[in-house]
């Protein structure tokens, strides 16, 4: 009996031993080794956010909003950061991703359509295949306008005109290879014309092509819907055609008609995404989709769609990836066929 009491506190002590290291291998079991954690734990410390453009755009938008409700609507533990790496239609920062973040899934990359440009007329070493795609996130539809005193009342006189005789329409948009550029490359090839004999003025900004159309220095100009809208509710320019699948109001005070109602098979959204680094394996891919996914279904996000006018465009985990692949495909054709490539 006494050998039995003595034994006893022993045998208390190897059993709170044997739960103290079970306890530790499932905390130890949360880490993949990629260096991120499981769904349960990620993030396990700060998680960057790249925007590879400068602030004040669409990117750095999209990711301070992401900031701001990935922190208010308590989805992670840890502190949200973002950061900005400008240039070259941010292939600089995909470059960088590639570079110095690869393995770690606590650095993220805000991008979208015009990264996709931007790697074909930047003729970018560093390709978009080499991330690894999360999430397309929001979209906007593009428009095409003309002056109010345009001859052009709808969008199959401008492109039989376009065809017929290239050098007599000058398209404006934003940068050499970006959304609006693809779009007018789209238009001519749906419409039997060469996307190199297009007539395209690249501007740096949307100001300066809406100056460049009401000044009359432009047959018609290309941007997001958004872009136009004070100068088509004032009367000043005519709403051709937008590019989603469904007319939307850009301004006139009735749906625009979309580019397919109008006899030319062409969709194009502007949509934004999120990537992470190559060389996470697959559970630190699955804990940022996860947390990627709780982000789109929060009451904060939902908020942030309405109040920004964002269309949700959400795809993610092998949807996302299979989207990225064919618009990379798309993209890269049309860029190539008008001379960018």
């Amino acid at each position: 009996m006494q050998d039995m009491q003595q034994r006893r506190p022993g045998r208390l002590l190897a059993a709170a031993m044997a739960v103290t290291l079970v306890a530790a291998a499932a905390a130890g079991c949360e880490k993949d080794t990629a260096g991120g954690r499981s769904a349960a734990g990620y993030p396990s410390k700060t998680l960057q956010l790249m925007v590879p453009a400068a602030p004040g755009g669409g990117w750095d938008l999209t990711a301070r909003t992401m900031q701001k409700v990935l922190t208010d609507d308590k989805l992670v533990g840890e502190s949200v950061e973002v950061y900005n790496v400008t240039g070259a239609a941010g292939t600089i920062g995909l470059s960088q991703l590639v570079a110095k973040n690869s393995g770690d899934p606590h650095h993220l990359m805000v991008m979208g359509l015009v990264m996709v440009g931007g790697v074909v007329a930047n003729k970018s070493p560093v390709k978009l295949d080499q991330v690894t795609p999360i999430a397309t996130l929001t979209a906007e539809q593009e428009v095409v306008v003309v002056p109010a005193n345009s001859r052009y009342r709808t969008l199959e006189q401008l492109m039989t005109d376009a065809k017929a005789n290239p050098a007599s329409v000058t398209w404006g948009g934003g940068s050499a290879g970006g959304t609006d550029q693809i779009l007018v490359g789209l238009l001519a090839k749906a419409a039997g014309a060469d996307p190199k004999a297009m007539k395209y003025v690249a501007y740096s900004g949307g100001g300066e092509s809406k100056a460049a159309l009401l000044a009359g220095d432009l047959t018609a100009a290309v941007s997001g819907q958004s872009e136009f809208k004070d100068l088509v509710a004032a009367g000043k320019v005519r709403a051709l055609a937008v590019s989603g699948a469904t007319g939307v109001d850009v301004g006139a005070g009735t749906p625009t008609r979309t580019i397919k109602e109008q006899g030319y098979d062409v969709e194009l959204m502007n949509w934004r995404g999120i990537v992470a680094p190559p060389g996470i394996d697959g559970p630190a891919k699955e804990a940022v989709t996860a947390l990627i996914d709780r982000l789109h279904g929060s009451p904060g996000w939902k908020a942030a769609l309405q109040q920004q006018g964002w269309e949700d465009f959400y795809r993610s985990g092998d949807a996302a990836a299979a989207y990225f692949a064919d618009e990379n495909r798309r993209i890269t054709t049309v860029l190539t066929d008008s001379g960018l490539g």
